[in-house]
This record gives C-alpha cells, sequence and structure tokens, in this order.
C-alpha cells in the first residue's frame, strides 16, 4: 500500500504497533519464567496484563477511527524479542541473566514509548481527540513501566550481577 497522507502512514503504524502489542503478550511470559528474581518475575507478568489492557485499547482506536483492524508485522518487534530469547537461553549466572532481561526488556519499552509517541502526535494532528487521549494513557503506561524496570534494575538487580 502506498502511503500518501498523514492518515495512511498513521492506520500503517497503527497496525504495526498492534502487531508489536501482541508479540509481546506472547513473549512476556517467557521472558518472566527466565527470570531468577522474584521482583523481575513479577515485573514481566505485571507488563503482560498491562499489555492485554492495551491492546484492548488499540482494538477501541481501531473502531472508533472506523478503521478496518489488521496487524501488520512489526519486524523490529520481532528483532527485540529475538534478542530476548537469546538473552533467556545464554550461559549466565542467574543474577547476570536477571539483569541482561531487564535490558531488553527496556530496549522493548523504548521502541514501543517511541512508537506510542509518534502515533500520539499524529492523531493530535489529524483531529482524532479520543485516539490520542488513549494512545496518550499507554504512552504513560509504557514510560511508567521502563521506569520502574530502571529501579529495580539499579536498586537490585545489576548490583546483584556486579557483586558476582
Amino acid at each position: 500500500m502506498k502511503l500518501k497522507t498523514l492518515q495512511d502512514l498513521f492506520t500503517d503504524q497503527l497496525r504495526d504497533l498492534y502487531d508489536a502489542e501482541k508479540q509481546l503478550i506472547k513473549a512476556l511470559p517467557k521472558m518472566a519464567k527466565a527470570a531468577a528474581a522474584i521482583p523481575v518475575r513479577d515485573a514481566f507478568l505485571k507488563h503482560a496484563r498491562e499489555t492485554t489492557t492495551q491492546v484492548e485499547r488499540l482494538k477501541k482506536v481501531f473502531k472508533d477511527l472506523g478503521i478496518p483492524m489488521r496487524r501488520k508485522s512489526c519486524a523490529a518487534m520481532e528483532g527485540l524479542i529475538e534478542e530476548g530469547k537469546a538473552v533467556k537461553d545464554m550461559n549466565a549466572d542467574p543474577q547476570v541473566r536477571d539483569a541482561a532481561l531487564i535490558a531488553a526488556a527496556q530496549k522493548v519499552e523504548h521502541y514501543e514509548i517511541a512508537a506510542y509517541g509518534c502515533l500520539c502526535s499524529w492523531a493530535q494532528l489529524l483531529g482524532y481527540t479520543g485516539a490520542k487521549r488513549d494512545l496518550g494513557v499507554t504512552l504513560e503506561e509504557e514510560k511508567r513501566t521502563d521506569e520502574s524496570l530502571s529501579a529495580l534494575a539499579l536498586t537490585s538487580v545489576n548490583l546483584e550481577a556486579a557483586f558476582r
């Protein structure tokens, strides 16, 4: 599909992000299972639950704007999840693996923050007030998740890995 307008780009990227979130729903429980520390596992499981809600919010945006809900394969998320799988399978001490798992999760969060940020800006320009609000809620959730992962890494996980 040729993208001729900002509306076309918005739709394209909305579908891309929908696919990214659906991929993440499958990946997060696997990352949680690979975590050694309970707080790391709990953080991944919490984000998995939150991601399910975010997918529902994306479905609402599709419906409210009358955009046919389809997924566009998100190569970026595929790559980030592959990196996460490599971390999960690495030969490392559990504390070091947990530090690497958090780093992999933060890469995902940063991608999502960028993607939702763009969609929010475009929604505002296109006059999609409801979509801007709904996407903005998710953007703030992604930022909070990134901040909580940073705090978890700095206060315990990275320290344990550093002093092995």
